[in-house]
């Protein structure tokens, strides 16, 4: 097994395990390796020392996951999936010089696993996120977390109802069945 320090043009850093330098080529040919963070499929590999996984001992731990826009909540109140407005999203890039890359990797970590346990932790009730949350917030309906879709007008009437959801940016890789 091949391990190879990765990056797309965003600057997101992560690991691919491989067969071989020929199994990574095809699947980058086909565009199949992908930024778990951006879903960019615009991939270069970094230097790096060369490390192998031949099945002894312990395999390393490696992150796996990809993003849209969701919503989560604190505590058993709703949580769903919507575009997150643009005038309140703040972005780091590799760029920002107050960040290493050593920072932004463990942010860019942080920041999967959060997204991957709200996906294990939630049911998906899809575009009816806005009226399933209300029948949730007023009784109708089990308390349970959710999350979906919902528009920006949705999610400004739910709020200011006092239903509290929050947009969640979830990866494209992410999106599909859980594994």
């Amino acid at each position: 097994m091949k391990v190879l320090d990765l990056q797309c043009t965003q600057g997101h850093s992560f690991e691919g395990w491989f067969g071989s330098q020929d199994d990574y080529d095809a699947q980058r040919e086909r565009g199949l390796v992908t930024c778990p963070v951006c879903n960019d499929s615009d991939i270069v590999k970094m230097l790096s020392a060369p490390r192998l996984n031949l099945g002894h001992g312990t395999a390393p731990v490696v992150p796996t996951g990809q993003t849209e826009g969701s919503f989560a909540a604190p505590g058993p109140q709703p949580t769903g999936d919507a575009q997150a407005p643009s005038d309140r999203t703040t972005a780091l890039s590799s760029s920002d010089s107050s960040l290493n890359p050593g920072r932004l990797a463990q942010m860019q970590a942080a920041m999967l696993n959060m997204v991957r346990h709200v996906m294990a932790n939630t049911e998906d009730v899809g575009p009816q996120f806005a009226e399933e949350a209300r029948k949730i917030h007023y009784g109708e309906r089990e308390d349970r977390n959710i999350r979906g879709q919902a528009t920006r007008e949705e999610t400004e009437a739910l709020i200011e109802e006092g239903i509290e959801v929050m947009p969640l940016p979830i990866p494209e890789n992410l999106k599909g069945p859980l594994q």
